[in-house]
């Protein structure tokens, strides 16, 4: 018997249909958390559940779901992404998980598949960041506190409580999106790779063992602003030499405490007072440093936080840091990664199993369930871009492995086959 196949054309128009929300002619899309583009996406994709004859709820975090044979007694599997975007973003980043999920769900749907498990499709709010990112997954795994949410603003000043009642929302109802862990059976998420893996290797499909953890940091560095002319070198207190010094250190830190998943980058500078005549005394940056590996990200916390005091008492320097954000790695559920990779084979796909450099919701749900993710290849690994993309055959061989995955997670006996 041949498997149930998603409807692919359906799933094509919906990533065109929603690719046109937010963009902008010159510079991508423009879909972050509560902006115009935000909504307009999120009543498209309100009306896409409801076309489909799936049931449509929203909870107190603003969280999307479609539900299939839901009758709130039964764990359900979830699968899940976002809709919201980067400024400028691209067409599949978060969206493309939700579209799939809804396709699943449809295609279920159509054939008339018995489940001895409900299925949801959810639209996490603000995966992104505008206002920290990951609260829509957090609020689901019950990891919100009333501070939390009081205190999350956007770079602009704007705080996440007044822009839900922009839209006439309680922020704080977001308390009340916790689910129990029992509700949920599993929680399976695709997503492009946002890197260049699977493209460089001629992979359909990505079958994710681990994702990344994180830490942020904000770093100061405070030396003496001076003439540049009139101060000899041997006598400046230069921040910005700070900074180069330290960068320079950074391929040492990784090879010494990191692991070949490790990660670190420097991604924004700031010199004040910025002439181009003068020593700069101050020097501020971010230092963003990843891992799979959680004894490993503590190690390499360690070792720039060392590195940088030795430096700045070096050069009489001071020095600060405040820690913008940490997020923990999570392993994937060996069954489910199992279970894709069995699948993928199944189904003919060339495939490769490798850790997410970047978070994403399931991160945070792998702490309330088992929780496993798929890659689609990014071309050229290139994502957060306008140039971001993903030929239709690779969307296509990862719908079809979700749809069969949730099968056989969900499905009565052998309603798999058709």
């Amino acid at each position: 018997m041949s498997p149930i196949r998603i409807d692919f054309p359906r799933l094509q128009r919906d990533i065109e249909a929603l690719s046109a929300i937010g963009r902008d002619a010159d510079r991508g899309i423009h879909r972050m958390a509560f902006t115009e583009g935000d909504l307009a996406g999120r009543r498209w994709f309100r009306e896409r559940i409801l076309e489909a004859g799936l049931e449509f709820y929203e909870d107190g975090a603003a969280n999307l779901h479609g539900r299939l044979d839901w009758d709130g007694e039964r764990p359900s599997v979830l699968i899940g992404s976002h809709l919201d975007t980067v400024p400028a973003g691209g067409p599949l980043d978060g969206a493309l998980g939700v579209l799939v999920g809804l396709e699943v769900l449809r295609t279920v749907k159509d054939a008339g598949v018995s489940l001895r498990h409900p299925l949801e499709v959810v639209n996490f709010t603000d995966e992104e960041g505008r206002f920290g990112g990951l609260f829509g997954s957090q609020a689901v795994a019950g990891q919100l506190t009333p501070a939390m949410i009081h205190e999350a603003r956007d770079l602009e000043g704007v705080t996440l409580a007044e822009a839900m009642a922009a839209w006439g929302l309680d922020a704080n109802a977001a308390l009340f999106a916790r689910r129990p862990k029992d509700s949920i059976h599993a929680y399976l998420e695709l997503h492009i790779e946002q890197g260049p893996v699977l493209d460089r290797g001629d992979f359909s499909v990505g079958v994710v063992e681990a994702i990344t953890g994180l830490f942020k940091w904000d770093v100061q560095l405070r030396g003496q602003t001076n003439h540049a002319g009139t101060t000899p070198m041997d006598m400046r207190v230069d921040s910005f030499q700070g900074l180069a010094e330290f960068a320079g250190e950074i391929e040492r830190i990784l090879e010494e405490h990191g692991s070949p998943h490790s990660r670190a980058t420097i991604g924004r500078v700031e010199l004040r007072p910025g002439a181009a005549n003068t020593v700069p005394g101050y020097t501020g940056f971010s230092l963003d440093v990843r891992d799979t590996d959680p004894d490993t990200l503590a190690n390499l916390a360690d070792a720039f936080r060392r590195t940088l005091s030795a430096m700045a008492r070096r050069r009489q320097l001071m020095f600060e840091f405040q820690v913008l954000s940490e997020i923990p790695p999570q392993r994937c559920d060996p069954g489910l990664v199992q279970l894709l990779g069995d699948k993928a084979r199944a189904l003919d796909l060339k495939h490769l199993r490798l850790p997410s450099g970047a978070a994403h919701d399931a991160q945070i749900m792998a702490t309330i369930t088992r929780t496993g993710m798929i890659f689609v290849p990014s071309l050229e690994g290139r994502s957060h871009s306008s140039a971001e993309w993903t030929n239709w055959e690779d969307i296509e061989r990862g719908a079809n492995l979700m749809l069969q995955a949730v099968l056989s997670l969900a499905a009565d006996g052998q309603e798999a086959l058709q």
